[in-house]
C-alpha cells in the first residue's frame, strides 16, 4: 500500500524486531512525536522498554501481524524477517523497505546479481549450491571465502579455503546449503555508506565510515573514512547507484572493500536497514540514521546528513562483562567528548552487542586512538 500524503505525529508506527536497532528507532520516533508498536517474541526486547505497545509473538504470527498492520506505516530492524510477512503487511499499510528489497538482501546470490546489474563491481565469485558446482574452474577463485547464501552475519557462515579439497570440506561443514565462493582480494580497508532514499529526487548519504572488525564483528567505525575525497565521493555515488537500481525506499547500508594501491572500490554487501557503522550519526551528524528511517517511512524527505565532527564509534560486546559484574563506565562517562549508549539487554554473552560509545574529535585518527584507549579501560 502506498500513500501520497505524509504521515504525521501522533500516528502509530510499527517495527518488526525489538533489538538495539529497534530500540533506537523507537527513541527517534517517540522524540519526533509518533507512537510505536513493536513486534518481537522476546518479552525483554530492548525496544519494548520505550514502545507504546509490545506485541510479544513470533514474527510470522498472523494475529500479531494483523494487529501490526493497523499501524500507519511499518519498518523492520533486521533483514532476516520473513519477506512474506512484509508482503502481507504491504497489502494493508505502508511498508518501508519493501519486501522485494529485503528478499534480495537476504540472499547473497541475488544480492551479487543486483549489485552487478547496477553496473558495480564485486569480488569475483560463483554460486555453490551442490558439490557438482565445485569444478576445476573453481580453483581460479582460490584462495577464497565460502559464505552461506542466507543467514550469515558478524562473520558467521563463512569459511576461508585455499584448495579444492578444503572447499569441498567447507561445503560439507556448512551442511551443503546454498553458498557463494568469493575470491579473496587485496583488501586495504572496509568502508560503508548509508543511503537515505525516499525516491530519486529525495536521496541523501552519510559520509563513508571506515570499519575495523575483530573476530568478524565490527569493533570500530572511523568517520570520515581515512581515504581521499575522490574515493569517498565515489563510494557515495556507488551506494546511491545501487539504491536507485533497487528503487529503494528507506535506509540502506552499502558495505564496500577498498582494494589495492589504487584504492579501487568493490561492493561487498548491503543491509536494508540502519547499520551498526551508522551509530555515530546519533552524536556526530545533523540528523541520525534512525530519524531518517522514521522520516522516510512516513513519506517525508530525508533530512540533512552533514557530519558535524570527525569521530570514532566503538562497539561494546558482552566480553567486557567480567564475572557477571558491570563494566566500569566511569572513564567514558567522565570524558567530555565521549557518548555512551547502552541497549538495555538483560544478559551479556561473548560476542553479543550490548552497547556502543562515540568519541568526537577534530581528527578522525585521534578519535580512533581515544576510543581504543577508553575501550581498554572497560
Amino acid at each position: 500500500m502506498n500513500t501520497s500524503q505524509p504521515i504525521l505525529p501522533p500516528a502509530m508506527l510499527g517495527v518488526l524486531g525489538g533489538g538495539q536497532l529497534g530500540r533506537m528507532f523507537v527513541v527517534a520516533a517517540k522524540t519526533m512525536g509518533y507512537q510505536v508498536t513493536v513486534l518481537d517474541p522476546n518479552p525483554d526486547a530492548p525496544a519494548a522498554a520505550f514502545a507504546d505497545r509490545h506485541l510479544c509473538a513470533p514474527f510470522d504470527d498472523k494475529a500479531a501481524l494483523t494487529e501490526l498492520a493497523e499501524c500507519a506505516a511499518v519498518t523492520t530492524e533486521f533483514e532476516n524477517v520473513s519477506a512474506d510477512a512484509l508482503h502481507f503487511l504491504a497489502d494493508h499499510t505502508v511498508v518501508s523497505p519493501r519486501g522485494d528489497s529485503v528478499s534480495i538482501a537476504q540472499n547473497r546470490i541475488q544480492e551479487k546479481a543486483w549489485i552487478q546489474k547496477a553496473g558495480l563491481e564485486t569480488a569475483p565469485y560463483q554460486a555453490v549450491c551442490s558439490l557438482d558446482d565445485i569444478t576445476e574452474a573453481s580453483a581460479e577463485l582460490l584462495p577464497g571465502i565460502l559464505k552461506t547464501a542466507t543467514l550469515g552475519y558478524d562473520g558467521k557462515g563463512q569459511v576461508r579455503v585455499k584448495t579444492l579439497d578444503e572447499l569441498k570440506a567447507a561445503f560439507e561443514t556448512l551442511n551443503r546449503v546454498d553458498c557463494i565462493l568469493e575470491k579473496m582480494v587485496d583488501l586495504r580497508s572496509e568502508i560503508s555508506v548509508i543511503v537515505c532514499r525516499l525516491n530519486s529526487d529525495n536521496e541523501q548519504t552519510f559520509d563513508p565510515a571506515e570499519n575495523i572488525h575483530e573476530d568478524g564483528i565490527l569493533a570500530y567505525s572511523i568517520v570520515p573514512a581515512r581515504l581521499s575525497a575522490d574515493v569517498q565521493q565515489q563510494a557515495q555515488d556507488m551506494a546511491r547507484r545501487l539504491a536507485d537500481e533497487l528503487d529503494y525506499v528507506g535506509v540502506l547500508a552499502v558495505e564496500m572493500f577498498v582494494v589495492g594501491d589504487t584504492h579501487s572500490l568493490i561492493v561487498n554487501e548491503m543491509a536494508p536497514r540502519p547499520h551498526n557503522s551508522g551509530h555515530h550519526t546519533l552524536n556526530a551528524c545533523t540528523t541520525d540514521q534512525f530519524q531518517q528511517q522514521v522520516r522516510i517511512m512516513c513519506g517525508l524527505p530525508p533530512a540533512d546528513t552533514r557530519l558535524l565532527s570527525s569521530c570514532c564509534m566503538a562497539n561494546i560486546l558482552g566480553d567486557v562483562w567480567k564475572d557477571n559484574g558491570e563494566p566500569d563506565w566511569l572513564p567514558i562517562q567522565t570524558d567530555l567528548h565521549a557518548y555512551l549508549h547502552l541497549y538495555g539487554k538483560k544478559s551479556a554473552s561473548r560476542g553479543r552487542k550490548m552497547g556502543h560509545f562515540t568519541v568526537l574529535d577534530q581528527d578522525a585518527g585521534t578519535a580512533f586512538e581515544k576510543a581504543q584507549s577508553l575501550h581498554a579501560k572497560l
